[in-house]
């Protein structure tokens, strides 16, 4: 199969290359850059040069491929206009992939994401038959931003797209991971000289490993039913305060309770103060059954005693 891949040189593309390569496919990635080419290549990809902005040009690079997995996202709009901003330039690279793959039944497999806080409270761990915000809470501003993007992903099925939804849980680790939500952990823990848990710390995460996600994504692509969301998870739910215990081993800090009333206040969590509350296990079972997908790579605990998030010196 010829795939179509955007965003092949954040967190996990190099991982959804190299694993489609190795499966037999032949990659076309997109590149924006000088540098961002010369990544691709490296990892045996052909390369299309052009952007997001460029509507004409996605859709003529997906109707020369077999099939599309799309990462990437506007983050160049957040500045300027927010979350927002980037739903809707996101919803209108949907649509436009929708264009060009209708009738095909060609598959399409977007990223999307677990955590939203619509899902606090089910009193269960989220499931892929969950949309993306529950209905009743579909007038929350941003909360709706990640339902509207899969609800349009979803929708191309009726116009004959083999569409899909991978969801990612709020941690995705790797020993590649320089910019996800533990390196900011850790960052903040050496700077503020203690590794904080909001209240006692038994909200729950859960995560999956870049290698892992990189394999989900090629099974949704090879033999994912049309109109499906899957859920990328390894770990279905680590109590918050494990991971800031994990952490505080290896770099010798404390970890301590953080009350809710402090949280945003400076010198705490600040900006995440609203990550690091989230509660949101979610289960994999209907993705596991469906695809066959079977987690192989280290879970979060096991990733942070492996070294490479703490490096010497």
């Amino acid at each position: 199969m010829h795939v179509f891949v955007t965003g092949g040189t954040g967190h996990s593309g190099p991982y959804i290359i190299s694993d489609l390569i190795a499966a037999g496919h032949q990659v076309t990635a997109l590149a924006r850059s000088d540098k961002s080419e010369a990544e691709v290549s490296a990892l045996g990809a052909r390369v299309h040069r052009g952007s997001l902005e460029d509507l004409d040009g996605l859709k003529a690079a997906t109707v020369n491929s077999d099939g599309v997995i799309h990462m990437a996202h506007r983050q160049d709009l957040l500045p300027s206009g927010g979350l927002n901003a980037v739903a809707a330039a996101e919803v209108e690279i949907m649509l436009a992939y929708g264009e060009a793959l209708a009738g095909t039944g060609k598959p399409l497999v977007v990223s999307g994401s677990i955590g939203s806080p619509g899902w606090e409270g089910l009193g269960r761990p989220a499931t892929e038959e969950d949309a993306a915000l529950p209905a009743g809470d579909a007038h929350k501003g941003a909360l709706r931003i990640r339902n509207i993007v899969e609800t349009t992903v979803i929708e191309l099925a009726e116009r004959g797209v083999r569409s899909s939804v991978v969801r990612i849980p709020p941690v995705m680790h790797s020993a590649t991971d320089n910019a996800g939500f533990l390196p900011l952990l850790i960052g903040l823990a050496k700077e503020r000289g203690v590794i904080g848990y909001p209240g006692e710390g038994s909200n729950l995460w859960s995560a999956v490993h870049a290698r892992d996600l990189a394999s989900l994504f090629r099974l949704a692509l090879e033999k994912g039913a049309a109109g499906k969301a899957w859920h990328a998870v390894g770990d279905e739910g680590i109590p918050f305060r494990e991971i800031a215990e994990a952490i505080g081993s290896r770099v010798n800090l404390p970890a301590v309770p953080i009350p809710a009333d402090v949280l945003m206040l400076p010198g705490y969590f600040g900006f995440l103060a609203n990550l690091v509350t989230l509660d949101v296990p979610a289960s994999s079972l209907i993705t596991r059954q469906s695809l066959g997908w079977e987690p192989a790579q280290p879970g979060l605990l096991a990733d942070l005693d492996n070294g490479h998030y703490f490096p010497a010196g």
